[in-house]
């Protein structure tokens, strides 16, 4: 069990020093579990810390899942098994530029409804997630003779807001649910947000990732006694589409880690292994002081972090810099064979040079979802949608002159079509920006097609709708009579392939007699050297593109996109993330269990720029790097 003294911890009646490393079980394939925990451990912690996202766990039915993926018991047993402790952090709120912080997207479709604080649906809805979660947790605790030793209390929440009441609330619930381990609170180290997220009675820690003194002396402040930790000591930081891939030097973060154990402090190391913002999953920071203001930056796809442990498993520069320092507090462990974990199997580098099907996205609507009609657009969220896209069609009446149009409540980027021809594209970043349409005698149809990039996790802006919130006006005219699809794109199966005959064989049916033809050649245009995509599809209208690999066996590989503009990448069906020209991340990672000996299907939806080639790299690049302001450490 572990406690606290006047002094420090104590684990089992012995003065004991938490160095942890934190691991997301969700950023990670399942398959590689071990393989993490393992290189975690030879890094030299002593414990292991994970959040539970309740989003992550609660399906689109409403039924709470915990198996497989969301198997966090499997997660804690397995690092337990190597000596470590585990602290968990299981919400309601999380942060971690996770999609929404955590929390489940219906909840913005819930009238009234106040986010964080002791707002009573609020309350009602952490309560159903407490019953959940608890009872998965309960047989991990230190008290029944598993690794967990502490649990936290909410997260970093002096950063939102200062409602006492509510913190009691999750405290309360968490004991009254039989959590019997130490109980913490996680915060800023300023004064303010301490004030505002500590519960009297419970260890308070703090958040920073340099100049220790002057940090603990501030949790000192508010915690006169007891042992100061540095919850969450930033190593690196995380990356944001259009600006460079942060960087931490090596060097400098060792010294900072070292000036912080030298105070005597515990510490966990955020984050010890990064990984992957799989699927959608990525969240936002928002610095407007509206929702809706400027000011939005959505995460990349990629968690690396700059991590001592690289997304793929890297052992760093910055891995062996640290495992030296935390030698020099902690016994380091012995290592299987007396050697560091070897580098995981990776692709022999290939490139594929085209498509071997397409489908148009706006031609496929029907096999992708059925059809609401509603008055005006509305949210994802009040159509029961939490990820992915969302198509709005209606009708504008002519003839009418050009004129502006302009989408209110927009979130996050909308790209417009005028009887199926691209019009042009709207950011929410942009809120006051149009379009310029004019319509002939018959008028003209109207489809936009919405992307939402990850929903605010950090802040006050958190109440971050999807979709079209307010309502789409032409020339100052509000226009009525809508029909609306949600797009979650978690099933791809029913869309018909450019080059389909009868199922998946008939990919193998045309001829190549040598010269590049693609699916769209059998209708009888040789194309001398020069591809569909030159001819039939336009930039700017969203295709999803099949292309075929052959691997002798799964190994990691990252996959490149030179060429192509933004948007999504599945492989085998598995939906690794969104990609994007702007950077800075030019790869996705790829870890060898989505991939199989033989053939396998990878799918790009390209909603703004069609490349032509996929490239399978033996190595990431996560674009050109700039050191993190020292003011986010």
């Amino acid at each position: 069990m572990l406690g606290y003294d006047a002094d420090g911890f104590v684990r089992d009646g012995v003065a004991h020093r938490v160095v942890a490393g934190a691991v997301h079980y969700f950023r990670i394939h399942p398959d590689l579990w071990e393989d993490r925990l393992r290189r975690v451990r030879a890094l030299g912690v002593n414990t292991v810390d994970t959040y539970v996202p309740w989003n992550f766990h609660e399906l689109p039915d409403g039924r709470t899942d915990f198996t497989g993926w969301r198997d966090v018991a499997r997660f804690v047993r397995l690092a337990g098994g190597m000596g470590l402790d585990v602290v968990l952090r299981p919400g309601p709120y999380i942060c971690a530029e996770w999609e929404f912080g955590g929390l489940p997207a219906r909840l913005l479709a819930v009238d009234g409804l106040r986010l964080r604080c002791a707002d009573p649906a609020y309350l009602a809805e952490v309560d159903g997630w407490f019953d959940a979660v608890v009872p998965e947790l309960l047989p991990l605790l230190a008290s029944r003779g598993g690794p967990v030793v502490a649990v936290q209390v909410e997260n970093e929440y002096g950063s939102y807001g200062d409602d006492t009441a509510y913190l009691r609330h999750l405290r309360d619930g968490l004991v009254r649910r039989g959590v019997d381990c130490l109980l913490f609170t996680t915060d800023g180290a300023h004064d303010t947000m301490q004030q505002g997220g500590t519960l009297p009675g419970h260890l308070a820690t703090a958040t920073f990732g340099s100049r220790a003194p002057e940090r603990l002396a501030v949790l000192r402040r508010h915690q006169p006694e007891g042992p100061l930790t540095a919850m969450e000591f930033w190593i690196g930081w995380f990356d944001q589409w259009g600006l460079p891939h942060h960087v931490r030097d090596a060097k400098e973060t060792a010294a900072s880690l070292d000036e912080l154990l030298a105070t005597g402090a515990s510490v966990s190391l955020y984050m010890a292994h990064g990984g992957t913002s799989f699927g959608l999953w990525a969240g936002a920071n928002h610095s407007g002081a509206h929702p809706l203001d400027a000011g939005y930056e959505p995460t990349v796809t990629s968690y690396d972090y700059d991590a001592p442990i690289g997304e793929a498993g890297e052992l760093t520069e910055k891995f062996h810099a640290l495992r030296e320092v935390i030698g020099r507090y902690l016994p380091l462990p012995e290592l299987p064979g007396g050697e560091l974990p070897a580098p995981v199997p990776r692709v022999a580098p290939q490139r594929l040079e085209r498509a071997d099907g397409r489908a148009p996205l706006l031609a496929g609507l029907d096999a992708l979802s059925q059809p609401v009609e509603r008055a005006a657009p509305l949210p994802m969220e009040q159509l029961g949608q939490s990820l992915g896209l969302i198509h709005y069609r209606t009708h504008v009446p002519g003839p009418r002159p050009e004129l502006p149009l302009r989408i209110d409540g927009l979130a996050d980027r909308a790209q417009v079509f005028a009887d199926g021809r691209p019009l042009g594209t709207l950011d929410r970043n942009s809120p006051g920006a149009t379009l310029a349409l004019a319509t002939g005698e018959d008028g003209v149809t109207l489809d936009i097609l919405v992307e939402a990039l990850g929903r605010v996790n950090y802040g006050p802006n958190m109440d971050d709708r999807k979709g079209v919130t307010r309502g789409v006006s032409h020339g100052g005219q509000r226009l009525f009579g809508w029909q609306i699809r949600p797009l979650p794109l978690t099933d791809l199966s029913g869309l018909r392939f450019t080059g389909d005959l009868d199922g998946a064989e008939a990919r193998d049916s045309e001829a190549r007699d040598g010269e590049a033809r693609d699916g769209e050649a059998r209708d009888g245009e040789a194309r001398d050297g020069e591809t569909a995509r030159d001819s039939e599809v336009r930039d700017g209208e969203p295709v999803f593109h099949r292309f075929t690999a052959e691997l002798p066996s799964p190994a990691d590989a990252f996959v490149a996109l030179p060429g192509w503009g933004r948007g999504l990448l599945w492989v085998n069906g598995f939906l690794l993330g969104r990609y994007c020209a702007a950077g800075p991340q030019r790869t996705l990672y790829a870890p060898a269990p989505l991939w199989r000996s033989g053939g396998n299907e990878l799918v790009v939806l390209e909603l703004e720029r069609h490349g032509q080639a996929l490239e399978l790299r033996d190595e990431p690049d996560l674009g050109p790097t700039t050191a993190a302001p020292s003011s986010e450490y």
